[in-house]
Protein backbone atom coordinates (compact mmCIF):
# COMPACT_ATOMS: atom_id res chain seq x y z
CA UNK A 1 0.00 0.00 0.00
CA UNK A 2 3.40 2.50 0.98
CA UNK A 3 4.58 1.45 -2.31
CA UNK A 4 1.21 2.50 -4.24
CA UNK A 5 0.70 5.68 -2.07
CA UNK A 6 4.19 6.39 -2.82
CA UNK A 7 3.50 5.80 -6.75
CA UNK A 8 0.42 7.66 -6.92
CA UNK A 9 2.04 10.83 -5.25
CA UNK A 10 5.13 10.91 -7.98
CA UNK A 11 2.23 10.45 -10.68
CA UNK A 12 -0.24 13.18 -9.45
CA UNK A 13 3.28 15.48 -9.05
CA UNK A 14 4.33 14.87 -12.54
CA UNK A 15 0.95 15.53 -13.93
CA UNK A 16 0.47 19.12 -12.31
CA UNK A 17 4.20 19.43 -13.60
CA UNK A 18 3.08 18.30 -17.26
CA UNK A 19 0.46 20.87 -17.15
CA UNK A 20 1.79 24.17 -16.45
CA UNK A 21 4.32 25.27 -19.07
CA UNK A 22 7.01 25.56 -16.68
CA UNK A 23 10.48 24.21 -17.29
CA UNK A 24 11.95 21.90 -15.03
CA UNK A 25 13.18 23.67 -11.81
CA UNK A 26 16.90 23.97 -11.58
CA UNK A 27 17.99 25.87 -8.62
CA UNK A 28 20.24 29.02 -8.87
CA UNK A 29 19.52 28.80 -12.54
CA UNK A 30 17.61 31.53 -14.53
CA UNK A 31 14.16 30.06 -15.52
CA UNK A 32 14.15 31.49 -18.77
CA UNK A 33 16.64 30.39 -22.04
CA UNK A 34 19.55 32.94 -22.08
CA UNK A 35 20.49 32.22 -25.55
CA UNK A 36 17.90 34.20 -27.02
CA UNK A 37 16.60 37.87 -26.70
CA UNK A 38 12.92 37.10 -25.87
CA UNK A 39 14.61 34.56 -23.16
CA UNK A 40 16.65 37.15 -21.32
CA UNK A 41 13.75 40.15 -22.09
CA UNK A 42 11.59 37.41 -19.79
CA UNK A 43 14.04 37.05 -17.41
CA UNK A 44 14.92 40.68 -16.74
CA UNK A 45 11.31 41.18 -16.40
CA UNK A 46 10.74 38.53 -13.53
CA UNK A 47 13.74 40.35 -11.66
CA UNK A 48 12.22 43.66 -12.24
CA UNK A 49 8.48 42.40 -10.97
CA UNK A 50 7.25 45.08 -8.79
CA UNK A 51 4.70 42.26 -7.75
CA UNK A 52 7.28 41.10 -4.91
CA UNK A 53 7.48 44.35 -3.44
CA UNK A 54 4.53 42.92 -1.62
CA UNK A 55 5.56 39.75 -0.91
CA UNK A 56 4.33 39.13 2.89
CA UNK A 57 7.12 37.75 5.66
CA UNK A 58 5.04 34.74 5.79
CA UNK A 59 5.07 34.07 2.15
CA UNK A 60 8.74 34.66 1.73
CA UNK A 61 9.49 31.93 5.05
CA UNK A 62 7.43 29.89 2.92
CA UNK A 63 9.17 30.43 -0.40
CA UNK A 64 13.02 29.81 1.63
CA UNK A 65 11.49 26.45 3.39
CA UNK A 66 10.26 25.29 -0.23
CA UNK A 67 13.96 26.22 -1.38
CA UNK A 68 15.53 24.72 1.04
CA UNK A 69 13.57 21.34 0.98
CA UNK A 70 14.51 20.97 -2.82
CA UNK A 71 17.83 21.61 -1.72
CA UNK A 72 18.12 18.71 0.62
CA UNK A 73 16.24 16.67 -1.23
CA UNK A 74 13.03 16.56 1.28
CA UNK A 75 10.48 18.14 -0.91
CA UNK A 76 6.74 17.00 -0.17
CA UNK A 77 4.45 15.40 -2.88
CA UNK A 78 2.85 17.59 -5.47
CA UNK A 79 5.14 20.76 -5.41
CA UNK A 80 4.98 21.92 -9.21
CA UNK A 81 7.96 23.57 -10.97
CA UNK A 82 5.99 26.47 -11.23
CA UNK A 83 5.80 26.77 -7.57
CA UNK A 84 9.61 26.12 -7.26
CA UNK A 85 10.00 29.08 -9.71
CA UNK A 86 8.01 31.42 -7.78
CA UNK A 87 9.74 30.68 -4.57
CA UNK A 88 13.10 30.90 -6.12
CA UNK A 89 11.77 34.23 -7.56
CA UNK A 90 10.77 35.86 -4.34
CA UNK A 91 13.73 34.85 -2.51
CA UNK A 92 16.21 36.60 -4.88
CA UNK A 93 13.97 39.58 -5.16
CA UNK A 94 14.40 40.17 -1.47
CA UNK A 95 17.12 38.33 0.48
CA UNK A 96 20.83 39.54 -0.06
CA UNK A 97 22.36 36.01 -1.67
CA UNK A 98 25.51 36.49 0.66
CA UNK A 99 24.07 38.05 3.75
CA UNK A 100 20.50 36.30 3.81
CA UNK A 101 19.52 39.63 4.92
CA UNK A 102 16.45 41.66 3.58
CA UNK A 103 17.10 44.43 1.06
CA UNK A 104 15.50 48.06 1.85
CA UNK A 105 12.33 47.98 -0.77
CA UNK A 106 13.44 51.25 -2.81
CA UNK A 107 17.03 49.40 -2.93
CA UNK A 108 15.77 46.24 -4.25
CA UNK A 109 15.58 45.72 -8.21
CA UNK A 110 12.17 45.46 -8.61
CA UNK A 111 11.79 48.36 -6.80
CA UNK A 112 14.38 50.15 -9.40
CA UNK A 113 11.06 51.89 -11.51
CA UNK A 114 8.51 52.58 -8.94
CA UNK A 115 10.59 54.16 -7.21
CA UNK A 116 13.35 55.86 -9.61
CA UNK A 117 10.47 56.93 -11.94
CA UNK A 118 9.56 60.32 -9.59
CA UNK A 119 13.14 61.15 -9.33
CA UNK A 120 12.93 61.30 -13.38
CA UNK A 121 10.69 63.29 -13.45
CA UNK A 122 12.08 65.84 -10.65
CA UNK A 123 15.01 65.43 -13.80
CA UNK A 124 12.45 66.25 -16.44
CA UNK A 125 10.63 69.21 -14.50
CA UNK A 126 10.95 72.45 -17.04
CA UNK A 127 12.20 76.10 -15.66
CA UNK A 128 14.23 74.46 -13.22
CA UNK A 129 16.20 76.81 -10.13
CA UNK A 130 19.69 76.19 -9.25
CA UNK A 131 18.42 74.61 -6.20
CA UNK A 132 16.06 72.05 -7.90
CA UNK A 133 18.56 71.19 -10.59
CA UNK A 134 21.27 70.28 -7.75
CA UNK A 135 18.37 68.68 -5.56
CA UNK A 136 17.10 66.20 -8.60
CA UNK A 137 21.12 65.22 -9.68
CA UNK A 138 22.15 64.80 -6.12
CA UNK A 139 19.28 62.20 -5.39
CA UNK A 140 19.27 60.23 -8.04
CA UNK A 141 23.01 59.89 -7.99
CA UNK A 142 22.01 58.87 -4.31
CA UNK A 143 19.25 56.60 -5.47
CA UNK A 144 21.68 54.90 -7.84
CA UNK A 145 24.60 54.36 -5.08
CA UNK A 146 21.95 52.99 -2.71
CA UNK A 147 20.69 50.27 -5.33
CA UNK A 148 24.62 49.41 -6.31
CA UNK A 149 25.49 49.10 -2.32
CA UNK A 150 22.37 47.20 -1.47
CA UNK A 151 22.89 44.39 -4.81
CA UNK A 152 27.07 44.51 -4.34
CA UNK A 153 29.11 41.69 -3.89
CA UNK A 154 29.65 40.97 -0.35
CA UNK A 155 31.77 38.22 -0.37
CA UNK A 156 34.61 40.60 -1.00
CA UNK A 157 34.35 43.55 1.47
CA UNK A 158 35.82 47.04 0.38
CA UNK A 159 36.68 49.64 2.62
CA UNK A 160 34.16 52.66 3.12
CA UNK A 161 35.98 55.39 2.48
CA UNK A 162 36.41 53.92 -1.39
CA UNK A 163 32.41 53.88 -1.50
CA UNK A 164 32.07 57.33 -0.42
CA UNK A 165 35.27 58.93 -2.55
CA UNK A 166 33.18 57.29 -5.48
CA UNK A 167 29.78 58.75 -4.36
CA UNK A 168 31.23 62.14 -3.55
CA UNK A 169 32.74 62.17 -6.91
CA UNK A 170 29.65 61.00 -8.80
CA UNK A 171 26.95 63.58 -7.27
CA UNK A 172 29.89 66.58 -7.98
CA UNK A 173 29.87 65.35 -11.75
CA UNK A 174 26.49 65.53 -12.44
CA UNK A 175 25.73 68.55 -10.64
CA UNK A 176 28.24 70.30 -12.04
CA UNK A 177 27.56 69.18 -15.87
CA UNK A 178 23.54 69.95 -15.64
CA UNK A 179 24.38 73.47 -14.19
CA UNK A 180 27.04 74.04 -16.57
CA UNK A 181 24.37 72.54 -19.29
CA UNK A 182 22.37 74.76 -17.91
CA UNK A 183 24.09 78.03 -17.57
CA UNK A 184 25.00 77.91 -21.57
CA UNK A 185 21.69 76.69 -22.67
CA UNK A 186 20.50 80.29 -21.01
CA UNK A 187 23.30 82.27 -22.61
CA UNK A 188 22.34 81.14 -25.97
CA UNK A 189 21.21 83.53 -27.92
CA UNK A 190 21.12 81.95 -31.39
CA UNK A 191 18.18 79.60 -29.50
CA UNK A 192 14.38 80.27 -29.80
CA UNK A 193 12.68 80.35 -26.00
CA UNK A 194 11.61 77.10 -28.06
CA UNK A 195 14.04 75.83 -28.94
CA UNK A 196 15.95 76.48 -25.53
CA UNK A 197 13.42 74.89 -23.84
CA UNK A 198 14.02 71.25 -25.73
CA UNK A 199 17.48 71.42 -25.41
CA UNK A 200 17.20 72.13 -21.66
CA UNK A 201 14.87 68.86 -21.93
CA UNK A 202 17.57 66.78 -22.43
CA UNK A 203 20.37 68.24 -20.34
CA UNK A 204 19.95 65.38 -17.48
CA UNK A 205 20.93 62.86 -19.97
CA UNK A 206 24.72 63.80 -19.89
CA UNK A 207 24.37 64.54 -16.35
CA UNK A 208 24.01 61.40 -15.52
CA UNK A 209 26.52 60.15 -17.77
CA UNK A 210 29.07 59.10 -14.67
CA UNK A 211 30.36 56.51 -13.32
CA UNK A 212 28.86 54.40 -10.94
CA UNK A 213 29.30 55.61 -7.56
CA UNK A 214 29.57 52.55 -5.46
CA UNK A 215 30.48 49.19 -7.53
CA UNK A 216 33.33 51.57 -9.43
CA UNK A 217 34.34 54.30 -7.55
CA UNK A 218 36.44 55.74 -10.17
CA UNK A 219 33.94 59.17 -10.57
CA UNK A 220 35.00 60.72 -13.72
CA UNK A 221 35.04 57.90 -15.92
CA UNK A 222 31.98 57.49 -18.19
CA UNK A 223 29.49 54.49 -17.57
CA UNK A 224 26.40 53.13 -18.99
CA UNK A 225 24.59 52.54 -15.69
CA UNK A 226 22.85 55.64 -14.64
CA UNK A 227 22.13 56.75 -18.36
CA UNK A 228 20.74 53.01 -18.74
CA UNK A 229 18.25 52.86 -15.68
CA UNK A 230 17.37 56.75 -16.44
CA UNK A 231 15.79 55.84 -19.67
CA UNK A 232 14.20 52.22 -18.70
CA UNK A 233 12.88 54.50 -15.55
CA UNK A 234 11.45 57.29 -18.11
CA UNK A 235 9.77 54.23 -20.17
CA UNK A 236 6.61 54.82 -19.04
CA UNK A 237 6.45 58.16 -20.45
CA UNK A 238 7.73 57.32 -23.64
CA UNK A 239 5.99 56.35 -26.65
CA UNK A 240 9.08 54.11 -28.08
CA UNK A 241 10.38 51.87 -24.89
CA UNK A 242 13.76 50.67 -24.88
CA UNK A 243 14.59 48.00 -22.23
CA UNK A 244 18.30 48.04 -20.81
CA UNK A 245 20.62 44.90 -20.74
CA UNK A 246 22.78 44.56 -17.47
CA UNK A 247 26.14 42.80 -18.70
CA UNK A 248 29.03 41.58 -17.01
CA UNK A 249 31.56 44.20 -18.08
CA UNK A 250 33.77 46.94 -15.76
CA UNK A 251 31.97 49.72 -16.94
CA UNK A 252 28.27 48.13 -16.39
CA UNK A 253 25.98 47.94 -12.62
CA UNK A 254 26.43 44.96 -11.06
CA UNK A 255 24.18 41.78 -12.31
CA UNK A 256 20.94 40.83 -9.94
CA UNK A 257 21.88 38.62 -7.20
CA UNK A 258 21.85 35.33 -8.23
CA UNK A 259 22.27 35.54 -11.70
CA UNK A 260 24.70 34.18 -14.18
CA UNK A 261 26.78 36.57 -15.86
CA UNK A 262 25.13 37.31 -19.77
CA UNK A 263 27.98 37.82 -22.80
CA UNK A 264 29.10 41.66 -22.90
CA UNK A 265 28.52 43.16 -26.24
CA UNK A 266 30.92 44.93 -28.24
CA UNK A 267 31.07 48.86 -28.16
Amino acid sequence: MADTATAAAAAAASAANASTDAPPFQLGKPRFQQTSFYGRFRHFLDIIDPRTLFVTERRLREAVQLLEDYKHGTLRPGVTNEQLWSAQKIKQAILHPDTNEKIFMPFRMSGYIPFGTPIVVGLLLPNQTLASTVFWQWLNQSHNACVNYANRNATKPSPASKFIQGYLGAVISAVSIAVGLNVLVQKANKFTPATRLLVQRFVPFPAVEVKSPVRHPGPFLPSLCSARGFIFRLAPFMVVRWQPQFQTSDQNPPLPRGEEALPATSA
